[in-house]
């Protein structure tokens, strides 16, 4: 059996592939996007696809779409950060075996083979080589992947208590000089004010800030969605502002501490200001951003103008305790 792994994470790609029976004769296949993904399962390597939905190019929701339409009848099973009830309800209509979420263990993955038929424990040789398919594994991945699962879990919360589907980034990670951060804040927030909060967050020699930029078009949305009727007044809009952020910032440390085994202390949020321009919200804030590892994550509710990014600021001192917590990951 021709087995594809398509997810655009490297970091994921090896973790699947460890995931599988060892002794399962199958041959291994990877795809780092959808395209690719679709090109090796027309090219006889997908008899059954372990599938992403979150990757460049082509997700995973157009890679389904696209067998389906094309009737081609490799199987495949779902394995994503994002667990939100409505995403594994439209993959199983679009013809999915089944969605498992990330991370994911061997037991799992064995016990889903053995349930669908696919595998039974000891009936077959060593799994064959994979061709010498290149698995290097970078810090940055990893820190991608982990984002990816904590992101999901957040926007999962997020989407339960409005109602609606978040749709989700790829999860930008990268060590930014101050002068960056200031222009990937100023790229996140485009020409519109913002209100704003952060919260401090340290554990295990790793320490840094969340930052929740929401933009001011999005209140009166979130306001219909959360049940607020009539107009928005700056208390409500403050409320709504300080709900979003303890879901969002709450459960995205919670999936990123719980995959690095480092439990986070949070401190108390702190607005840093209501309907601003990001210049005055930097201005008055640059002093407590320095070099620092940056993840930004765009959250959207579809179908509804509700837009914010959340930024997690590592302190250039934690990315040396960070580094060595993903090496067994690695």
């Amino acid at each position: 059996m021709n087995i594809l792994i398509c997810d655009d994470s490297a970091f994921a790609r090896k973790q699947m592939a460890r995931a599988l029976p060892d002794d399962w004769s199958v041959t291994l296949h990877f795809a780092e996007n959808g395209q690719q993904g679709v090109e090796q399962i027309l090219s006889g390597h997908g008899d059954l696809v372990f599938l992403d939905l979150t990757m460049p190019v082509m997700d995973g929701y157009q890679v389904l779409r696209t067998l389906r339409d094309e009737n081609i009848r490799s199987r495949v099973i779902v394995v994503s950060g994002d667990i939100q009830p409505e995403a594994r309800s439209e993959v199983m209509a679009l013809g999915a075996l089944d969605f498992i979420k990330k991370p994911c263990s061997s037991e799992q993955i064995s016990h889903l083979l053995r349930r669908l038929g696919l595998y039974q424990p000891g009936e077959l040789l060593d799994r064959p080589d994979s061709g010498g398919v290149n698995l290097t594994v970078e810090a940055r991945d990893v820190y991608q992947e982990l984002a990816n699962v904590a992101m999901g879990q957040a926007a999962d919360l997020l989407a339960r208590m409005l109602g609606g589907f978040v749709i989700l980034p790829i999860p930008n990670v990268n060590v930014l000089e101050v002068s960056e951060l200031h222009m990937a804040l100023n790229s996140a927030a485009g020409a519109e004010t913002l209100s704003a909060v952060c919260q401090g967050f340290i554990g295990a020699g790793i320490a840094g800030e969340a930052l929740v930029l929401f933009h001011d078009s999005s209140f009166a949305d979130l306001g219909r969605l959360m049940g607020h009727d009539g107009s928005m007044t700056r208390a409500t809009e403050l409320e709504l502002l300080m709900d979003m952020s303890n879901v969002l910032i709450g459960a995205f440390l919670r999936g990123f501490a719980n995959q690095l085994d480092t439990p986070f202390s949070q401190g108390h949020p702190v607005v840093l200001g209501q309907h601003r321009p990001i210049e005055e919200l930097i201005q008055a804030n640059k002093h407590r951003w320095k070099r620092t590892l940056a993840i930004e994550i765009n959250y959207q509710i579809r179908n509804h103008q509700v837009q914010c990014d959340l930024l997690l600021l590592f302190t250039e001192d934690s990315i040396q305790f960070m580094n060595h917590k993903i090496e067994h990951l690695m």
